[in-house]
């Protein structure tokens, strides 16, 4: 791991029991995995052509930060949500995060070793060291399932320093605690003139009720 100027890698796991004091319907696992790496274009000024150190690091974090998730989880198997994300420090640029998430050097092996077809949900931003990052999560094989629109977040109090660059995969065993607000596969057909059709209605009959004789106070 030495050639990915990898410094440390970090892995925060959270389990949600309970929600209002009350065990959830489904107990879900959601594990963040984070590779802190030497940023390998910083210093070399704004460089033109990105792919060869994609090509060199990002396949490596993948196999190892997918691992780290999938191990976490329980297997493969149990993985059910995923998401990627990368912070930049303050001497790289955000594209420096995006080059080595964004193409399918890393997003490819990741949704393959997780089973996935999903396009894979992220977030990047470029942030002093100790600072947090909430990474979203969907379904790696059904993005529209909307009860596994999640989040977790992780913060490494000395990552990323300004000439590093901190690479994350997540993933999460189920759906959100207690999910139960339906799913876009079944949602009916919302158009904005609907919307405002029914809000026109709703206006004209407070209207009306407010000018209805038996609905005005009596004044003495």
């Amino acid at each position: 791991m030495s050639d990915l100027g990898l410094r440390k890698v970090v892995s925060v796991t959270d389990e949600l029991l309970l929600e209002l004091g009350r065990p959830v319907a489904v107990p879900v696992r959601r594990v963040a995995a984070a590779a802190v790496i030497r940023n390998p274009w910083a210093g070399l000024g704004l460089v033109a052509d990105l792919q060869p150190e994609v090509e060199r690091i990002a396949p490596g974090l993948a196999r190892l930060l997918t691992d780290r998730v999938s191990d976490a989880l329980g297997g493969v198997d149990r993985v059910e949500s995923f998401g990627k994300a990368a912070i930049v420090g303050l001497n790289g640029e955000i594209e420096h995060g995006g080059a080595l998430i964004h193409t399918p050097f890393f997003g490819n092996v990741l949704r393959e070793l997780t089973e996935g077809t999903s396009i894979i949900v992220f977030s990047d931003d470029r942030l002093p060291a100790g600072e947090p990052l909430t990474v979203p999560l969907w379904h790696k094989t059904a993005a529209a399932t909307r009860s596994h629109y999640q989040t977790c977040q992780i913060r490494i109090p000395d990552a990323p320093r300004p000439d590093e660059i901190v690479v994350i995969a997540a993933g999460a065993s189920g759906p959100r605690p207690n999910a139960r607000i339906g799913d876009r596969a079944t949602d009916p057909v919302i158009r904005l003139a609907d919307l405002e059709d029914q809000e026109g209605e709703e206006d004209r009959e407070d209207r009306e009720d407010r000018e209805d004789p038996k609905n005005m106070e009596t004044v003495k």
